[in-house]
């Protein structure tokens, strides 16, 4: 199974997007690893050769009018809404529809990330993240993903980090 993941695996050369060009910028080591599109987020972790809770989907959240938070969610978790409001302490939150979700950030909906987002929104990771290792977080295309260790991501995010997420 590892060779054939392997096999599948594709080096990245020459992804030019928002989220590369930012990253470059960010001082952060990583490496892009593109797979082909992933029908799930297990076989988006299968083809990277990483574990489930490695994976981080960027998740937009809205709390008011053009205000908007992005939410790390490690794979196999879900938000937990109670959780969450109280991480940020306010009482209203919800999911903006996939235009509003591009309008926010610039990009579709399976290749948001934090990384050259048309605004910068704070960023909120699951408690989970910080103790997950390396990380594979969208590179801002579907089928591509920055692996980086988890404390270095946190750090250059400014991420605030709580326990926002429950077992999915």
């Amino acid at each position: 199974m590892q060779a054939d993941i392997a096999l599948r695996r594709v080096a990245m050369m020459g992804l030019d997007t928002a989220a590369v060009r930012a990253a470059e910028g960010s001082g952060l080591t990583y490496r892009i690893v593109r797979t082909e599109v992933p029908s799930s987020p297990e076989d988006s972790a299968a083809l990277q050769g990483i574990e489930l809770g490695q994976l981080l989907r960027t998740i937009v959240v809205r709390r008011g009018a053009d205000d908007y938070v992005l939410v790390l969610v490690p794979g196999g978790r879900q938000i937990d809404w109670p959780k969450l409001r109280a991480a940020l302490g306010t009482r209203r939150l919800s999911l903006p529809d996939q235009e509003e979700a591009k309008q926010a950030t610039g990009y579709d909906r399976g290749a948001i990330t934090p990384f050259g987002s048309t605004r910068t929104w704070p960023v909120v990771a699951d408690a989970a993240v910080a103790t997950a290792g390396v990380v594979a977080i969208g590179a801002g295309a579907r089928g591509a993903n920055f692996h980086v260790d988890a404390a270095q991501l946190l750090g250059a995010l400014g991420a605030q980090v709580a326990d926002v997420t429950k077992p999915g």
